[in-house]
Protein backbone atom coordinates (compact mmCIF):
# COMPACT_ATOMS: atom_id res chain seq x y z
CA UNK A 1 0.00 0.00 0.00
CA UNK A 2 1.61 4.08 -1.17
CA UNK A 3 2.40 5.81 1.48
CA UNK A 4 2.02 8.71 -0.96
CA UNK A 5 -1.69 9.49 0.11
CA UNK A 6 -2.29 12.44 -2.99
CA UNK A 7 -1.23 10.18 -5.50
CA UNK A 8 -2.56 6.94 -4.91
CA UNK A 9 -4.45 5.63 -7.25
CA UNK A 10 -8.29 4.38 -7.82
CA UNK A 11 -8.21 0.98 -7.26
CA UNK A 12 -5.58 1.66 -4.54
CA UNK A 13 -7.63 4.38 -2.77
CA UNK A 14 -10.73 1.53 -3.20
CA UNK A 15 -8.60 -0.77 -1.47
CA UNK A 16 -7.57 1.46 1.41
CA UNK A 17 -11.14 2.81 2.39
CA UNK A 18 -12.14 -1.04 2.34
CA UNK A 19 -9.44 -1.53 4.96
CA UNK A 20 -10.12 1.10 7.10
CA UNK A 21 -14.29 1.21 6.88
CA UNK A 22 -14.90 -2.50 6.00
CA UNK A 23 -17.22 -0.31 2.89
CA UNK A 24 -16.59 -0.82 -0.29
CA UNK A 25 -16.35 1.95 -3.00
CA UNK A 26 -15.92 1.70 -7.16
CA UNK A 27 -12.68 3.15 -7.83
CA UNK A 28 -13.96 5.77 -9.84
CA UNK A 29 -15.74 6.77 -6.73
CA UNK A 30 -13.32 6.20 -3.87
CA UNK A 31 -11.02 8.17 -6.38
CA UNK A 32 -13.04 11.32 -5.41
CA UNK A 33 -13.29 10.53 -1.93
CA UNK A 34 -10.15 10.26 -1.06
CA UNK A 35 -8.72 13.39 -1.46
CA UNK A 36 -12.02 14.65 0.62
CA UNK A 37 -11.28 11.76 3.34
CA UNK A 38 -7.68 13.42 3.59
CA UNK A 39 -9.40 17.11 3.77
CA UNK A 40 -11.27 15.94 6.68
CA UNK A 41 -7.98 14.61 8.77
CA UNK A 42 -6.49 17.64 8.36
CA UNK A 43 -9.77 19.54 9.34
CA UNK A 44 -10.03 17.73 12.05
CA UNK A 45 -6.77 17.70 13.70
CA UNK A 46 -6.98 21.38 13.35
CA UNK A 47 -9.82 21.60 15.55
CA UNK A 48 -8.34 19.24 18.01
CA UNK A 49 -5.06 20.56 18.03
CA UNK A 50 -3.57 17.20 17.87
CA UNK A 51 -3.16 14.63 14.94
CA UNK A 52 -6.02 12.28 14.20
CA UNK A 53 -5.57 9.05 12.86
CA UNK A 54 -6.53 7.83 9.28
CA UNK A 55 -8.99 5.33 10.59
CA UNK A 56 -10.86 8.01 12.32
CA UNK A 57 -11.28 10.57 9.94
CA UNK A 58 -12.21 8.14 7.12
CA UNK A 59 -14.74 6.48 9.33
CA UNK A 60 -16.34 10.00 10.53
CA UNK A 61 -16.26 11.25 6.90
CA UNK A 62 -18.57 8.64 5.65
CA UNK A 63 -20.91 8.40 8.54
CA UNK A 64 -21.08 12.19 7.76
CA UNK A 65 -20.19 12.87 4.44
CA UNK A 66 -22.18 16.22 3.17
CA UNK A 67 -22.12 17.92 7.07
CA UNK A 68 -18.27 17.43 6.50
CA UNK A 69 -17.85 18.79 2.53
CA UNK A 70 -19.49 22.31 4.46
CA UNK A 71 -17.43 22.27 7.17
CA UNK A 72 -14.46 22.07 5.25
CA UNK A 73 -15.78 24.88 2.58
CA UNK A 74 -17.11 26.96 5.66
CA UNK A 75 -13.19 26.53 7.70
CA UNK A 76 -11.60 27.32 4.16
CA UNK A 77 -13.63 30.12 3.90
CA UNK A 78 -13.02 31.71 6.96
CA UNK A 79 -9.43 31.34 6.58
CA UNK A 80 -9.68 33.33 3.19
CA UNK A 81 -11.62 35.83 5.03
CA UNK A 82 -9.03 36.41 7.38
CA UNK A 83 -6.22 36.24 4.83
CA UNK A 84 -7.93 38.84 2.80
CA UNK A 85 -8.71 41.01 6.48
CA UNK A 86 -12.61 40.78 5.69
CA UNK A 87 -13.96 43.06 8.25
CA UNK A 88 -17.65 43.26 9.86
CA UNK A 89 -19.59 46.52 9.43
CA UNK A 90 -21.83 48.19 11.74
CA UNK A 91 -25.15 49.22 10.08
CA UNK A 92 -24.55 52.24 12.07
CA UNK A 93 -22.73 53.23 8.73
CA UNK A 94 -26.04 53.56 6.64
CA UNK A 95 -28.33 54.85 9.86
CA UNK A 96 -25.91 57.58 9.70
CA UNK A 97 -26.12 58.60 6.00
CA UNK A 98 -28.80 61.27 5.57
CA UNK A 99 -32.21 59.73 4.02
CA UNK A 100 -32.12 62.90 1.48
CA UNK A 101 -28.76 62.16 0.10
CA UNK A 102 -29.45 61.48 -3.73
CA UNK A 103 -26.90 58.46 -3.30
CA UNK A 104 -28.42 57.03 -0.33
CA UNK A 105 -31.27 56.93 -2.23
CA UNK A 106 -30.05 55.44 -5.79
CA UNK A 107 -28.51 52.53 -3.91
CA UNK A 108 -31.61 51.85 -1.42
CA UNK A 109 -33.45 51.43 -4.69
CA UNK A 110 -31.24 49.57 -7.13
CA UNK A 111 -28.97 48.12 -4.91
CA UNK A 112 -29.96 47.00 -1.09
CA UNK A 113 -33.64 46.09 -2.54
CA UNK A 114 -32.93 43.59 -5.34
CA UNK A 115 -30.43 42.11 -3.00
CA UNK A 116 -32.63 41.96 -0.13
CA UNK A 117 -35.82 41.10 -2.13
CA UNK A 118 -34.71 38.38 -4.18
CA UNK A 119 -37.88 36.55 -4.54
CA UNK A 120 -39.49 40.05 -5.75
CA UNK A 121 -36.47 40.74 -7.91
CA UNK A 122 -37.14 37.41 -9.59
CA UNK A 123 -40.89 38.08 -10.34
CA UNK A 124 -39.98 41.14 -12.09
CA UNK A 125 -36.63 40.23 -14.13
CA UNK A 126 -34.83 42.72 -11.74
CA UNK A 127 -31.25 41.82 -11.87
CA UNK A 128 -29.46 42.87 -8.62
CA UNK A 129 -26.26 44.23 -9.20
CA UNK A 130 -22.81 42.88 -8.82
CA UNK A 131 -20.89 45.69 -9.74
CA UNK A 132 -21.05 49.56 -9.09
CA UNK A 133 -18.60 52.20 -9.33
CA UNK A 134 -19.16 55.73 -7.19
CA UNK A 135 -17.17 58.39 -8.23
CA UNK A 136 -16.86 61.91 -6.46
CA UNK A 137 -14.37 64.43 -5.52
CA UNK A 138 -12.26 63.61 -2.39
CA UNK A 139 -13.70 63.41 1.02
CA UNK A 140 -17.31 62.78 -0.42
CA UNK A 141 -18.29 59.78 1.37
CA UNK A 142 -17.83 57.23 -1.30
CA UNK A 143 -15.91 54.88 0.89
CA UNK A 144 -18.25 55.67 3.74
CA UNK A 145 -21.22 54.07 0.84
CA UNK A 146 -19.32 51.08 0.27
CA UNK A 147 -18.95 50.40 3.71
CA UNK A 148 -22.47 51.40 4.59
CA UNK A 149 -23.69 48.82 1.59
CA UNK A 150 -21.88 46.30 3.72
CA UNK A 151 -22.88 46.99 7.02
CA UNK A 152 -26.62 47.04 5.93
CA UNK A 153 -26.18 43.91 3.73
CA UNK A 154 -25.04 42.33 6.89
CA UNK A 155 -21.85 41.33 3.88
CA UNK A 156 -18.30 41.28 5.04
CA UNK A 157 -16.16 43.82 3.89
CA UNK A 158 -12.98 43.04 1.84
CA UNK A 159 -10.73 45.62 0.35
CA UNK A 160 -8.11 45.62 -2.16
CA UNK A 161 -5.81 48.29 -2.04
CA UNK A 162 -4.05 49.08 -5.58
CA UNK A 163 -0.59 48.41 -3.34
CA UNK A 164 -1.85 44.75 -2.53
CA UNK A 165 -0.63 44.25 -6.08
CA UNK A 166 2.48 45.51 -6.16
CA UNK A 167 3.98 43.17 -3.63
CA UNK A 168 5.90 41.21 -6.32
CA UNK A 169 7.24 44.13 -8.33
CA UNK A 170 5.17 46.17 -10.77
CA UNK A 171 5.27 42.86 -13.18
CA UNK A 172 3.34 40.65 -11.29
CA UNK A 173 0.22 42.96 -11.22
CA UNK A 174 -1.97 41.67 -13.27
CA UNK A 175 -1.13 38.40 -12.14
CA UNK A 176 -1.73 39.32 -8.71
CA UNK A 177 -5.14 40.95 -9.79
CA UNK A 178 -6.14 38.29 -11.25
CA UNK A 179 -5.13 35.91 -8.21
CA UNK A 180 -6.75 38.18 -5.89
CA UNK A 181 -10.29 38.08 -8.14
CA UNK A 182 -9.61 34.03 -8.68
CA UNK A 183 -10.46 33.57 -5.13
CA UNK A 184 -12.89 36.74 -4.42
CA UNK A 185 -14.78 34.50 -6.60
CA UNK A 186 -15.02 31.49 -3.90
CA UNK A 187 -16.50 34.03 -0.92
CA UNK A 188 -20.11 34.73 -0.54
CA UNK A 189 -21.55 37.47 0.53
CA UNK A 190 -19.03 39.80 0.57
CA UNK A 191 -18.96 43.62 -0.91
CA UNK A 192 -15.33 43.89 -2.64
CA UNK A 193 -13.74 47.80 -2.58
CA UNK A 194 -11.54 48.69 -4.62
CA UNK A 195 -10.51 52.68 -3.70
CA UNK A 196 -8.48 54.62 -6.53
CA UNK A 197 -10.03 52.75 -8.80
CA UNK A 198 -8.16 54.70 -11.66
CA UNK A 199 -4.58 53.47 -10.95
CA UNK A 200 -5.92 49.76 -11.44
CA UNK A 201 -8.07 50.59 -14.61
CA UNK A 202 -6.70 53.66 -16.50
CA UNK A 203 -7.22 54.78 -20.15
CA UNK A 204 -5.41 52.42 -21.96
CA UNK A 205 -5.21 54.99 -24.69
CA UNK A 206 -2.81 57.05 -22.67
CA UNK A 207 -0.90 54.07 -20.70
CA UNK A 208 2.18 52.05 -20.96
CA UNK A 209 2.47 48.26 -21.46
CA UNK A 210 2.16 47.58 -18.38
CA UNK A 211 -0.64 49.48 -17.21
CA UNK A 212 -2.14 48.33 -19.95
CA UNK A 213 -2.03 44.72 -19.19
CA UNK A 214 -3.59 45.42 -15.83
CA UNK A 215 -6.78 47.52 -17.37
CA UNK A 216 -6.93 44.21 -19.94
CA UNK A 217 -6.77 41.56 -17.18
CA UNK A 218 -9.67 44.06 -15.01
CA UNK A 219 -11.93 43.94 -17.62
CA UNK A 220 -11.74 40.30 -17.92
CA UNK A 221 -12.12 39.98 -14.14
CA UNK A 222 -15.50 42.10 -13.90
CA UNK A 223 -17.29 39.80 -15.87
CA UNK A 224 -16.22 36.63 -14.31
CA UNK A 225 -17.17 37.75 -11.15
CA UNK A 226 -21.15 39.13 -12.41
CA UNK A 227 -20.88 35.27 -13.85
CA UNK A 228 -20.97 33.90 -10.57
CA UNK A 229 -24.45 32.66 -8.54
CA UNK A 230 -23.12 33.83 -5.27
CA UNK A 231 -23.79 36.84 -3.17
CA UNK A 232 -20.70 39.54 -4.06
CA UNK A 233 -20.96 43.31 -4.73
CA UNK A 234 -17.71 44.62 -6.06
CA UNK A 235 -17.76 48.41 -5.33
CA UNK A 236 -14.84 50.67 -7.28
CA UNK A 237 -14.73 54.65 -6.44
CA UNK A 238 -12.39 56.92 -7.87
CA UNK A 239 -11.95 60.94 -7.97
CA UNK A 240 -10.87 60.88 -11.38
CA UNK A 241 -13.81 59.50 -13.43
CA UNK A 242 -12.57 60.86 -16.90
CA UNK A 243 -9.37 58.56 -16.08
CA UNK A 244 -10.96 55.37 -15.96
CA UNK A 245 -11.13 53.14 -20.02
CA UNK A 246 -14.18 53.54 -21.67
CA UNK A 247 -14.63 49.78 -21.72
CA UNK A 248 -15.11 49.80 -17.84
CA UNK A 249 -17.82 53.10 -18.43
CA UNK A 250 -20.16 51.00 -21.35
CA UNK A 251 -23.24 49.14 -20.02
CA UNK A 252 -22.29 45.67 -19.77
CA UNK A 253 -19.45 45.93 -16.89
CA UNK A 254 -20.49 48.44 -14.49
CA UNK A 255 -23.99 47.93 -13.33
CA UNK A 256 -24.19 51.52 -11.68
CA UNK A 257 -21.91 54.40 -11.92
CA UNK A 258 -23.04 56.96 -9.31
CA UNK A 259 -22.32 60.20 -8.44
CA UNK A 260 -21.15 61.18 -4.97
CA UNK A 261 -20.45 64.77 -4.71
CA UNK A 262 -21.12 67.74 -2.14
CA UNK A 263 -24.28 67.66 0.80
CA UNK A 264 -26.88 69.77 0.92
CA UNK A 265 -28.12 71.64 4.04
CA UNK A 266 -30.41 68.89 5.45
CA UNK A 267 -27.90 66.32 4.97
CA UNK A 268 -24.73 68.66 6.54
CA UNK A 269 -27.27 69.34 9.35
CA UNK A 270 -27.65 64.99 9.63
CA UNK A 271 -23.49 64.60 9.71
CA UNK A 272 -23.32 68.30 12.29
CA UNK A 273 -26.01 66.73 14.85
CA UNK A 274 -24.34 63.18 14.40
CA UNK A 275 -20.89 64.74 15.90
CA UNK A 276 -22.38 67.46 18.20
CA UNK A 277 -23.89 64.20 19.84
CA UNK A 278 -20.58 62.75 20.42
CA UNK A 279 -19.12 66.46 22.41
CA UNK A 280 -20.06 67.66 25.45
CA UNK A 281 -21.73 70.33 24.23
CA UNK A 282 -23.49 73.48 25.30
CA UNK A 283 -25.56 76.18 23.31
CA UNK A 284 -24.60 75.07 19.79
CA UNK A 285 -26.76 77.13 17.10
CA UNK A 286 -26.78 74.10 13.39
CA UNK A 287 -28.63 76.28 11.75
CA UNK A 288 -25.58 78.67 11.37
CA UNK A 289 -23.16 75.71 11.63
CA UNK A 290 -25.37 74.74 8.73
CA UNK A 291 -25.12 77.85 6.77
CA UNK A 292 -21.35 78.28 7.54
CA UNK A 293 -19.74 74.33 6.39
CA UNK A 294 -21.48 75.10 2.60
CA UNK A 295 -17.86 73.83 1.11
CA UNK A 296 -17.24 70.64 3.55
CA UNK A 297 -17.45 67.09 2.46
CA UNK A 298 -18.14 64.22 5.51
CA UNK A 299 -14.20 64.09 6.10
CA UNK A 300 -13.76 67.95 6.40
CA UNK A 301 -16.81 67.64 8.94
CA UNK A 302 -15.18 64.98 10.32
CA UNK A 303 -11.70 66.61 10.56
CA UNK A 304 -13.59 70.06 11.92
CA UNK A 305 -15.12 68.16 15.28
CA UNK A 306 -11.74 66.36 16.03
CA UNK A 307 -10.05 69.44 16.09
CA UNK A 308 -13.03 70.84 18.01
CA UNK A 309 -12.97 67.74 20.37
CA UNK A 310 -9.19 67.93 20.91
CA UNK A 311 -9.62 72.17 21.67
CA UNK A 312 -11.98 71.23 24.43
CA UNK A 313 -10.01 67.95 26.16
CA UNK A 314 -7.11 70.55 26.29
CA UNK A 315 -8.80 73.70 27.95
CA UNK A 316 -10.77 71.03 30.34
CA UNK A 317 -7.19 69.85 31.12
CA UNK A 318 -5.70 73.56 31.86
CA UNK A 319 -8.50 74.99 33.40
CA UNK A 320 -9.45 71.67 35.48
CA UNK A 321 -13.20 72.89 35.40
CA UNK A 322 -15.58 71.44 33.39
CA UNK A 323 -15.75 72.95 29.45
CA UNK A 324 -18.64 72.60 27.17
CA UNK A 325 -18.49 73.37 23.49
CA UNK A 326 -20.62 75.98 22.23
CA UNK A 327 -21.09 77.89 18.82
CA UNK A 328 -18.53 80.12 20.07
CA UNK A 329 -15.74 77.30 20.34
CA UNK A 330 -16.49 75.84 16.60
CA UNK A 331 -16.28 79.39 15.21
CA UNK A 332 -13.40 79.64 16.40
CA UNK A 333 -11.75 76.83 15.23
CA UNK A 334 -13.83 76.87 11.99
CA UNK A 335 -11.20 78.90 10.03
CA UNK A 336 -8.38 77.29 10.25
CA UNK A 337 -10.24 74.14 8.79
CA UNK A 338 -9.74 74.19 4.77
CA UNK A 339 -12.78 73.18 3.01
CA UNK A 340 -12.47 70.32 -0.06
CA UNK A 341 -15.10 71.60 -2.43
CA UNK A 342 -14.45 74.62 -4.56
CA UNK A 343 -16.64 76.14 -7.18
CA UNK A 344 -14.72 74.62 -9.71
CA UNK A 345 -14.27 71.47 -8.27
CA UNK A 346 -18.24 71.56 -7.80
CA UNK A 347 -18.50 72.86 -11.76
CA UNK A 348 -16.23 69.98 -13.09
CA UNK A 349 -18.34 67.27 -10.92
CA UNK A 350 -21.95 68.34 -12.43
CA UNK A 351 -20.07 68.14 -15.72
CA UNK A 352 -19.15 64.64 -15.08
CA UNK A 353 -22.48 63.65 -13.19
CA UNK A 354 -23.96 64.92 -16.78
CA UNK A 355 -21.61 62.72 -18.33
CA UNK A 356 -21.21 59.35 -16.45
CA UNK A 357 -23.92 58.99 -14.22
CA UNK A 358 -25.88 55.45 -14.97
CA UNK A 359 -28.28 53.91 -12.61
Amino acid sequence: MTNNLDAITPEASAEQIFEISGTRFEPEAAAELWPRILQHKWLMSEKLGRDVGLRVACIDFLENMELADREYLAYKRQDLLDEMGARSISREYWDGISDSQPPKQIVQRKIILPLTRPDLSQKHGVVPPKAIIFFGPPGTGKTHFAKAIAGVLAWWFIEIAPSMLLVEGTAKMGANLRAIMEKVRTLDEAVIFIDEFEELAGRRDEADRLDKSVTNEFLKQVPLLKSESKNLLLVCATNYIRQLDDALLRPGRFDCIIPVGGLNEDERATILQHYLNKLCAGEVDLNLLVKMTSRFTPADLEYLFQQVAQYAFEQELATGTDYRVTTATILEILPKIRPTLTEEIITEFEKDSLTYSRF
